[in-house]
């Protein structure tokens, strides 16, 4: 083997191994105010209502009527989605009800 094919293969195997990290974000700005409409009543015990939000798609937009929900356990809520003036948000459901502490991004207290 010539030194060529062996230094081909070994930039190959260490091709393997490579983690290649990539992303793209499109910044459309904040969502436009919340629609106004009448929540409908309840179908039965044990739902919560989730209100209507606006959520990117496809660089734009689309307003997600509320809607009526059981939670994922007895003891938790919504958190909307939302946008900080930068930075679109999931919605998701928690139990903390302390309103100080909402981890909106999720990532738990990382930097304590």
């Amino acid at each position: 083997m010539n030194k060529k094919t062996f230094l081909a293969g070994l930039l190959l195997a260490g091709s393997l191994f490579a983690k290649i990290d990539f992303s793209l974000g499109v910044n459309i700005g904040p969502p436009p105010p919340p629609m106004v409409y009448a929540r409908p009543g309840a179908p039965g015990p044990g739902y919560a209502w989730v209100d209507g939000y606006w959520y990117p798609v496809n660089g734009r937009y689309v307003w997600r009527e509320g809607f009526w929900r059981r939670p994922p356990h007895r003891e938790d809520h919504w958190i909307a989605p939302r946008h900080d003036g930068s930075r679109w948000f999931e919605g998701y459901w928690t139990n903390d009800r302390d309103s100080k502490h909402r981890d909106y991004d999720r990532d738990r207290d990382r930097h304590r």
